[in-house]
């Protein structure tokens, strides 16, 4: 199993994090943080031999990234090629994650999921994604890894997807993360499993995650290493 964190975005628990995951998805500038947290990101990474990640997004800093903004995918995979490449100048990346709304607009739309799917191709990295949507098809037709990932912080709905953050019972407390994430980890169907890193709480629940997993005789690891 493989524990993973978006970072890079000038979250205060972000070195809690660092210490407690395997692989970190590291924002390329566009929806949060700036190059030079990147680099640093991707510097302290190496550091403590952590998997690198590049976790493109739309350039959307008021929103986080997290509103559709409907490009075609022509634009999305020039964007996220652009994204991808200024974090590989810095740090060798394992594979590719995009971010937010462009992440659930890849679960839905072919389309995009393709282009984001070729972008990790021409770098010769996977696409870490969700099990049962757009992405996994697109990146098998790719010929590149599927990084199959669960999430342990938030609530999913019947068809799998996550809960819309606008949803009161959207974001789990610790305790139930860490539930979550043993019952995703014995599952079977995920390779990686995805903690949060710009929840208030972020850093109690990547505790209480890493705790839980390591009590219930789950060992992870990198996902290019297992």
């Amino acid at each position: 199993m493989n524990l993973n964190s978006d970072l890079g975005e000038g979250s205060v628990h972000e070195e809690t994090i660092l210490g407690l995951i395997d692989s970190a998805n590291i924002a390329c500038g566009a929806h949060a943080g700036s190059m030079s947290i990147s680099i640093a990101t991707a510097w302290r990474c190496g550091q403590l031999g952590i998997e690198v990640g590049a976790h493109p997004g739309y350039e959307d800093r008021v929103e986080f990234g997290r509103v559709e903004r409907a490009l075609p995918a022509k634009e999305i995979e020039a964007l996220v090629a652009f994204q991808v490449a200024g974090l590989a100048a810095v740090a060798p990346i394992a594979y590719l994650k995009p971010h937010g709304a462009l992440y659930h607009r890849c679960q839905s739309d072919p389309d995009a999921a393709s282009a984001v799917a070729r972008v990790a191709a021409k770098c010769g990295v996977g696409l870490m994604c969700q099990p049962g949507f757009a992405m996994v098809p697109a990146a098998e037709q790719a010929g590149i890894p599927v990084y199959r990932e669960g999430f342990a912080d938030r609530l999913l709905l019947p068809d799998g997807r996550l809960a819309p953050r606008t949803q009161a019972d959207a974001m789990l407390p610790p305790h139930e993360a860490a539930r979550q994430a043993v019952t995703l980890a014995k599952s079977g169907t995920v390779d990686t499993i995805c903690v949060h890193g710009d929840t208030p709480n972020a850093g109690a629940i990547a505790t209480a995650v890493r705790q839980a997993l390591k009590d219930a005789g789950v060992e992870t690891g990198p996902l290019l290493r297992r």
